[in-house]
């Protein structure tokens, strides 16, 4: 475990599960396919969840301009944004000791706008790109006016920490005898045999990054 860039990003609660190294960063921001974006506006918190994707040091995040969310971090609003993978249910002999195994993020800061032309169609293409891969070829690209009204927003990764739970229960050492099943129940995200829109029109078979990503 390296060291937590400042103190407010220290992981506090069970510290041993905390991480700070990009490695196990990289690894749940680029699973996970949604994050929750939160900040403060007129005194009163809030939490957005919205589509991210990381692109080296950098997360992306994209809107419609009318978003109060992404207006507020484009004029220098400080954001906190969580990515949360849960991986399983532990079951223990106590309730107390129920739990889940777990791999989450926390990235910190101010975001910037992005207004280079070149930046901003590479930021749509990654974006589309982490949610359904392949997908960015197939697909018509944004109009000019469907850019114009698209935000931006790209958050420089400095601050962050990654705190984790894996393995079985862990319960009071006398409650180890008592006649209780314990264990985990693993949980895994899984696509479902894809559905196509009613207004499909005949003979379009199902585009490869939608066969690739659902194995059907």
């Amino acid at each position: 475990m390296t060291e937590a860039s400042s103190e407010r990003i220290r992981v506090r609660r069970l510290e041993e599960r905390g991480a700070y190294d990009r490695e196990s960063l990289d690894e749940v921001l680029d699973e996970a396919l949604i994050c929750h974006v939160g900040f403060i506006t007129d005194g009163d918190p809030y939490v957005i969840p919205t589509i991210h994707v990381r692109d080296g040091d950098t997360i992306y995040f994209h809107g419609s301009a009318a978003s109060r969310m992404l207006r507020l971090m484009k004029n220098g609003a400080e954001v906190c944004v969580t990515t949360t993978i849960v991986d399983g249910i532990v079951a223990a002999r106590s309730a107390f000791h129920h739990s889940m195994n777990y791999r989450s993020a926390v990235v910190l800061g101010t975001a910037r706008l992005v207004d280079d032309d070149e930046e901003r169609l590479r930021a749509m293409e990654m974006i589309t790109e982490h949610v359904l891969p392949g997908r960015w070829s197939e697909a018509r690209h944004p109009s000019d006016v469907e850019s114009k009204g698209t935000l931006i927003l790209a958050l420089a990764i400095e601050e962050f920490s990654v705190k984790t739970r894996s393995g079985p229960p862990a319960d009071d050492e006398a409650d180890y005898a008592l006649p209780i099943w314990a264990g985990v129940i693993p949980l895994t995200t899984a696509s479902g045999e894809p559905e196509p829109d009613p207004r499909l029109a005949d003979g379009i078979e199902v585009a490869p990054s939608v066969v690739r990503f659902s194995g059907s």
